[in-house]
């Protein structure tokens, strides 16, 4: 049988050879189960952080229906998923970009529930505007050329009378449409009513206001 040799050309035990070994795949195994546990405590503590943040975005969005209960309990807007909905006719008349009376006086009272929000969250407001697919009349008192540039108007407007009542401009930006996304199928009024709306949705602050402070 081979035996190893010592420094001095005696012979060593075999078993001494063979407890090197062992102590090097011991440790490999010690270390590999420390990557392991090392693995596991980061993968719980991820996990835990984002289920801490699923929680804070849930309570925030609770937070915000809370404060807009009064117009929810009289059917003028709806929140599902964080998005505020405002059906069209609520503010504008056919093909204008114009506040309706009840349509102001909506916007003042969402006003100070979203100034609070975007004020503790570090989030600012989108202003969407939506039409139905029908094609703009064209006619003497027709300011718009299409669906889009009516949508841009409409949500333009939304934000400058929430500026007015008291939301910071620095936390509302606005976007149109036009009759793309719609919620419901072009084939009957009553749906195309429905596809004639405005939605107010918190997103994250874009990176580079952020760094900015917070300025324009």
């Amino acid at each position: 049988m081979f035996q190893p040799e010592s420094e001095d050309g005696s012979s060593l035990p075999v078993f001494a050879a063979f407890s090197d070994l062992l102590g090097c795949v011991l440790g490999i195994f010690v270390m590999f189960f420390v990557w392991v546990v090392a693995f596991q405590v980061d993968l719980v503590g991820e996990l835990e952080r984002e289920r801490a943040q699923r929680v804070s975005a849930t309570d925030r969005l609770n937070e915000l229906e809370s404060a807009l209960a009064g117009p929810l309990s009289q059917g003028l807007i709806t929140f599902v998923d964080g998005t505020i909905g405002i059906r069209g006719s609520v503010l504008f008349d056919v093909n204008s970009a114009g506040l309706r009376a009840g349509g102001e006086g909506l916007l003042r009272e969402l006003a100070q529930p979203l100034a609070t929000y975007l004020g503790s969250h570090d989030e600012v407001l989108m202003v969407s505007g939506f039409t139905d697919d029908l094609p703009i009349r064209i006619g003497p008192q027709t300011q718009y050329r299409d669906n889009w540039e009516l949508s841009v108007q409409r949500s333009v407007t939304v934000v400058r009378a929430l500026i007015d009542a008291g939301v910071p401009e620095q936390s509302l930006f606005a976007a149109g449409f036009g009759k793309n996304h719609p919620v419901a199928t072009n084939d009957t009024e009553p749906n195309r009513a429905k596809n004639r709306r405005v939605e107010l949705a918190p997103v994250p602050r874009p990176l580079h206001t952020k760094a900015a402070g917070g300025s324009g």
